[in-house]
C-alpha cells in the first residue's frame, strides 16, 4: 500500500501538497488530480480540425439515475441484437473523432449497438485547458449516474462490452464493474486501474489491457500493480504493453504510433469479437 501510494504522489508531482489527504485517494480523485498535471496535459495536442461525414448513427437523449437527461451516440445493428458496446472518449469528450470511431467498431463487430455515451454533458474540448476543465470537474455521481441510465435503457437481457481510452479506459473498468452480471468484455486503452480490491472481485468479465511502457502517468509499475490486484481478486486480464507513449493510439496525439495502434486495435476487436459471439 506504502508503495502504491508514493507513486500516485508520483504520478502527480507539480501538483500542491494541499490537494492531498491522508487516505487513497478513490481513483475518480486521482483521475480529477490527473486533469490539472501540466505535465500530463503537455503529452494532448489539439485535435486537428475534422467533421464526421455521412456518419451512421445519432445522437440520444436517455433518461439517467439522477433525473437529468444523458446523451450518446448511437450505432445500431442492422438486425435486432442482445449485444451492446460502450464506447468511452478521452478527456476531450464525445466529439466527431470518436463518433468516427463508434461507427468503425460497429462496422467491424456487426451485430452489435454501439453507444458512445458523452460524460461532458454536451461539452467538447478543443483546448488542453477545455479539456482539463471537464475532465477535472468530472463527479463521480453524475458519471455513475450516465451508466447506469445506459443500462437502464438497454435493459437486463443484453450482454454489455466496454471500451475506452486514456480517462475513457479508466471508464470502461468502471462501466463494467457496474454493468454486473451483464458484463462480458472490458478494454481499457492507458487508464487509471481501480485499485480497490473488493471491487474488482465483484468483475463478472476478464480484462483486454493496453499500455505503453513510456507512459509516465500509467506506468509500467502501475500497470504492474494492476496485474497483480487483478490476480488477488481471482479475476483475469491480459496487458498487451507497447514501446510508446501514453495515448500513442490517438492519431491527433504528437506520440500517435500507427503500427502500434492499428496492432492493438486489431487485437482488442479480435478480443471483442470473441466474447460477443
Amino acid at each position: 500500500m506504502k508503495k502504491l501510494l508514493l507513486l500516485l504522489t508520483l504520478i502527480y508531482s507539480g501538483l500542491s501538497a494541499q490537494n492531498y489527504s491522508c487516505c487513497k485517494p478513490s481513483v475518480n480523485d486521482q483521475n480529477n488530480l490527473l486533469a490539472m498535471n501540466e505535465s500530463f496535459a503537455k503529452t494532448h495536442l489539439p485535435p486537428l480540425p475534422f467533421t464526421l461525414q455521412n456518419g451512421k448513427g445519432q445522437i440520444i437523449v436517455f433518461k439517467t439515475t439522477d433525473g437529468k437527461p444523458g446523451k450518446a451516440y448511437l450505432v445500431k445493428s442492422e438486425k435486432p441484437t442482445t449485444k451492446v458496446l460502450f464506447v468511452f472518449h478521452e478527456w476531450w469528450g464525445l466529439n466527431d473523432y470518436i463518433k468516427q470511431e463508434a461507427d468503425r467498431l460497429q462496422t467491424e463487430l456487426g451485430d452489435v449497438d454501439v453507444y458512445a455515451l458523452d460524460l461532458y454533458d454536451g461539452n467538447v474540448a478543443t483546448t488542453v485547458p477545455d479539456a482539463q476543465k471537464y475532465m477535472g470537474a468530472m463527479k463521480k455521481e453524475r458519471t455513475e449516474a450516465i451508466i447506469k441510465g445506459a443500462l437502464d435503457l438497454v435493459g437486463k437481457k443484453v450482454s454489455v462490452a466496454s471500451i475506452g481510452w486514456c480517462m475513457g479506459g479508466m471508464e470502461s473498468l468502471q462501466s463494467a464493474l457496474l454493468e454486473g452480471k451483464q458484463a462480458i468484455a472490458c478494454v481499457m486503452y492507458y487508464g487509471l486501474p481501480e485499485t480497490d480490491l473488493k471491487k474488482l472481485k465483484g468483475l463478472n468479465c476478464d480484462v483486454f489491457g493496453v499500455f505503453g511502457t513510456q507512459d509516465k502517468f500509467i506506468n509500467p509499475e502501475v500497470v504492474k500493480t494492476f496485474e497483480e490486484n487483478m490476480r488477488k481478486a481471482d479475476k483475469k486480464i491480459s496487458v498487451h504493453n507497447y514501446d510508446a507513449d501514453h495515448a500513442f493510439a490517438n492519431p491527433s496525439n504528437p506520440k500517435y504510433n500507427k503500427p502500434f495502434a492499428d496492432e492493438a486495435h486489431a487485437k482488442a476487436v479480435a478480443y471483442l469479437k470473441e466474447r460477443l459471439k
